[in-house]
């Protein structure tokens, strides 16, 4: 008997986009259901009670919250395909460290260029330009973060390059001109079906992103 997979998610929400490349990855087999964030679904609030966020894996009846931890979850339950993270105690523990950071700094302070004006939007530009400088000093001259396999990292941060756009057009940069290590990077993880598969072209997230948060 199959197991029942569903994915709660929405479609240009790139921490949904990193269970959906993971599940990609594994061949995984799931039913999708968008999800109405203004409208939140009584399985949605279910499945999800403590942050009533996207996305959730459910998995036999089972909910599991946070796009990392449901990438984890999935390396860890369907692990007779590629392993998304590395075997090895250290390796693990840095691409976790990496895992991380993105999430802690890539949607906040990505944000603040459109939130902030003045002085403080100029600061936030510079923090937001020595954070992708951070990642590509940290990707160096490797195929993936990983090395030669693409894996928990590059899953991690390769939806926000549909977020790119975005950010240089309320930001007032060029991603390519600061970090152009790390957008040949991006370009190499499309190259891949399970990427190319969940993302999603920069100009219309732009549109999505300007009408939901009212930016010029």
């Amino acid at each position: 008997m199959a197991e029942a997979v569903v994915l709660l998610d929405l479609w240009v929400s790139p921490f949904g986009q990193r269970c959906r490349i993971a599940l990609a990855e594994k061949g995984v087999a799931y039913e999708y259901q968008e999800q109405d964030l203004d409208n939140k679904s009584p399985l949605l609030l279910q499945a999800n009670p403590v942050h009533k966020k996207i996305p959730v894996l459910i998995h036999d009846g089972k909910p599991v919250c946070e796009s990392l931890i449901i990438v984890q979850y999935i390396d860890e339950v369907w692990s007779d395909g590629a392993p998304l993270l590395p075997a090895d105690p250290y390796a693990r523990a840095q691409a976790r460290f990496w895992g991380d950071f993105i999430d802690k700094k890539i949607y906040e302070y990505g944000t603040r260029l459109w939130k902030l004006k003045g002085e403080a939007h100029q600061e936030a530009k510079k923090e937001f330009i020595e954070i992708l400088k951070v990642l590509e000093a940290e990707l160096g001259d490797k195929k993936y973060f990983g090395g030669d396999a693409f894996g928990y990292v590059d899953i991690a941060l390769v939806p926000f390059c549909a977020w790119f756009y975005t950010f240089e057009t309320c930001g007032g940069f060029s991603v390519e001109a600061e970090a152009p290590k790390l957008v040949a990077w991006g370009k190499r993880c499309l190259e891949r079906e399970s990427v190319s598969k969940a993302f999603y072209d920069p100009v219309k997230v732009y549109e999505v992103l300007k009408q939901a948060y009212g930016f010029e």
